[in-house]
């Protein structure tokens, strides 16, 4: 990899993506094999990617006014270089947008694209002299053309944002979902408390500052030139604040038996470890072989031996169980992943609305056999991180119309009073990043059985 290849990075990836892989793993895969790229380099190929992905719709539309066909007719590889040079003149002051046509045309040539090259110069420097006449929609014009032109909210899901939400809400999650997501670190207190992490951090020349509602929670506002302290000791977990929250809201205590129906990759089976100083029996399940064993991985850099892993499908009965042996139990089920589109852009292109009410189905499967495994006045708790009212509100109802021995607790009378804000009018919790400080889009709710 040449020392500038910041461009060819990003096409690479976004090309992989296009196939199906996803841009964190990809994106981190590639940059590890060239460890000798400039840090500028690597920053700029990571802006590219992530950029590209979260305003694809908006570049879309830009270049549709200057390209004489369907951009469903262009080549996909060609699709995507043109999709990155407008990024760059669209979005990135610091490029010059000479310098963003030029290095467009010099990568088709790279790539044995030369008898494109003309097309793409040309769409780019028309871009160039022309940006000012796009006709982007306006909000009080036409809400849904809004949403996918200049927020680059596919059609469908912004159908379900301004059935769900308004369109005023509908606006500015969108709006929040094209900008960067805080980085977050849960300090392992197994090892040291919040501040004295904050100190060795700000010792190695990073800034960061505590989260706001988690008390284990760190954002890391800067990154210094030294790496972050303690990653092979186990001093920290990257998890977003949100997501964080979730184990609070079980109610772990020492002493009980607890599962957790759908683990991977790890961070809040961890978590639940940590609250209850290792002392629990912690039994983590997951479909997949792969991300059963990133769980055992956490689990062990992280110093924590109560956890036991197993593979297992939750969608089935999991006969391997006894019914009614666990305390506590988590279901945070596979689900759409809308509210991580700032982390995974890609999703927002690959889901559409049939998938919601499938996702629906599956969760409730999981849920009905997870909770068959909880003991008579021990909670459950199913938390999302989505927002969508099939999967959340629906399966909650529907779960609760064949489950009478079942009831919801209201979790505002269970937190801190600072916490309030982030539930709903029925004490579920709804984390949204326009409103919560930046932290990712949750939803959890809190069952408890009713003893027999």
């Amino acid at each position: 990899m040449l020392p500038t290849d910041a461009r060819k990075t990003a096409l690479d990836i976004l090309l992989r993506v296009d196939e199906g892989a996803f841009a964190d793993l990809t994106l981190n895969a590639l940059l590890e094999k060239g460890p000798r790229m400039d840090p500028r380099d690597r920053a700029l190929a990571t802006e590219l990617v992530y950029g590209v992905l979260r305003t694809r719709g908006r570049l879309d539309f830009a270049l549709s006014q200057f390209c004489k066909k369907s951009l469903e007719k262009v080549e996909p590889k060609v699709l995507w270089l043109l999709r990155l040079g407008a990024y760059q003149i669209l979005s990135l002051e610091k490029v010059p947008e000479a310098a963003a046509v030029h290095q467009s045309v010099e990568l088709a040539r790279r790539e044995r694209l030369e008898r494109a090259t003309g097309f793409i110069n040309g769409i780019l420097r028309t871009l160039v002299r022309q940006r000012e006449m796009i006709p982007w929609p306006e909000p009080q014009g036409n809400a849904l053309a809004y949403l996918q032109h200049v927020l680059s909210i596919p059609p469908w899901l912004g159908k379900l944002w301004i059935r769900d939400l308004g369109h005023d809400e509908a606006f500015a999650l969108g709006e929040s979902m094209l900008t960067q997501a805080p980085f977050t670190l849960r300090v392992n207190t197994r090892c040291m408390g919040r501040d004295e992490f904050l100190q060795r951090l700000l010792e190695n020349g990073h800034e960061a500052e505590p989260c706001r509602f988690a008390p284990e929670g760190v954002i890391v506002r800067r990154r210094g030139p030294n790496p972050l302290p303690g990653n092979e000791e186990g001093w920290f977990q990257v998890q977003d604040e949100a997501s964080m929250l979730i184990a609070h809201l079980l109610d772990v205590h020492e002493g009980q038996h607890i599962l957790d129906a759908c683990s991977a990759p790890g961070g809040k089976t961890t978590h639940l470890a940590a609250l209850t100083e290792d002392r629990d029996r912690i039994l983590a399940l997951d479909l997949h072989p792969q991300r059963v064993a990133l769980v055992a991985q956490g689990a062990q850099r992280l110093g924590f031996s109560s956890i036991e892993t197993r593979c297992w499908d939750m969608a089935l009965p999991p006969d391997f169980l006894g019914a009614k042996v666990f305390d506590r139990v988590l279901v945070d089920a596979p689900c759409s992943g809308l509210g991580v589109l700032r982390r995974n852009p890609e999703i927002r292109w690959r889901k559409n609305a049939p998938d919601i009410k499938s996702l629906a189905e599956l969760q409730l499967k999981i849920l009905t056999h997870a909770a068959s495994r909880l003991k008579p006045g021990g909670r459950l708790l199913y938390s999302l991180c989505t927002q969508t009212a099939e999967e959340t509100g629906g399966v909650v109802n529907r779960f609760l119309s064949t489950h009478p021995e079942f009831a919801t607790e209201d979790l505002r009378e269970h937190v801190p009073a600072s916490w309030t804000p982030l539930f709903d009018e029925k004490g579920a919790l709804r984390t949204f990043p326009h409103r919560c400080g930046g932290m990712d889009a949750f939803f959890a709710v809190r069952f408890f059985r009713k003893p027999a």
